[in-house]
């Protein structure tokens, strides 16, 4: 009869983890290909074991639920499971159906937002990029006592399909909050501000902790910056060349 004691079973434990997570990166690399290569395989790793003890706290426990929950984090940020553009999903998370039944509704979810505001083969997602790209490079004047208006035009511009998928009211209250983050890191400017609330609206409401987007954080929290306009300039430059890299890689078909 084999024994296994309680030091054989954790390293079995252990190892049978290290082996799903090995899984996880294989596939996000297929998933996600630009991105995991962008960001290298240490630091996916990290959002991997972060998406990984998330999906655990929701009773994900199956390989295809587990992995769905990864792909939605390469979709729609780390902090999908909150983001107050995507209450339908947070809402089916936390009902008490059984996993797989919860799964199917989102994958439901996830086809449907795709046929509205994706588009095939993304065409309505790298228009909006494109429209971003071309914002950060014009001067744009937004007046300080109509802020928040104008820039849900600016966005409705950009990305008129996600505006009126997700309503004028979750987008003020992603407006909000990045402005509020944005005080945080004494960023008060309306251009900074801009930077962050464009940031959030395509990177998730989480993207300045995002372990996905870690440059976000690093910009916001150098100090070595010793000056609001520099950080503000420097998110801008990265940004900016964020998207520009974006839609080479999304033109060359890949």
């Amino acid at each position: 009869m084999l024994n296994i004691n309680t030091e054989q079973m954790k390293a079995f434990e252990k190892a049978s983890i290290r082996s799903f997570e090995d899984e996880m990166v294989l596939h996000s690399q297929e998933f996600s290909t630009k991105l995991c290569e962008v960001i290298g395989e240490k630091q996916l790793r990290v959002a991997l074991r972060q998406a990984i003890k998330r999906s655990d706290s929701y009773g994900f426990t199956l390989k295809g639920t587990i992995r769905l929950y990864i792909e939605l984090m390469f979709i729609f940020g780390s902090d999908f499971d909150s983001d107050p553009q995507f209450p339908a999903i947070a809402e089916v998370l936390q009902s008490d159906e059984g996993e797989m039944q919860r799964a199917e509704k989102i994958h439901a979810w996830i086809l449907d937002y795709n046929k509205q505001v994706s588009g095939i083969k993304n065409i309505n997602l790298n228009q909006a990029l494109k429209s971003l790209s071309i914002t950060a490079k014009v001067d744009i004047k937004f007046t300080a006592y109509s802020f928040n208006e104008e820039m849900q035009q600016e966005m409705q511009r950009a990305f008129p399909q996600k505006v009126s998928y997700v309503g004028k009211e979750k987008l003020a209250m992603l407006i909000n909050k990045a402005r509020s983050e944005s005080e945080r890191y004494g960023i008060r400017t309306i251009r900074g501000q801009s930077t962050i609330i464009v940031l959030m609206f395509v990177f998730g409401h989480g993207c300045i902790n995002d372990p996905l987007y870690p440059w976000i954080n690093k910009t916001l929290r150098d100090e070595k910056i010793k000056d609001s306009s520099t950080r503000e300039n420097r998110l801008e430059r990265q940004s900016l060349t964020w998207l520009e890299h974006a839609l080479a890689y999304q033109a060359r078909g890949i």
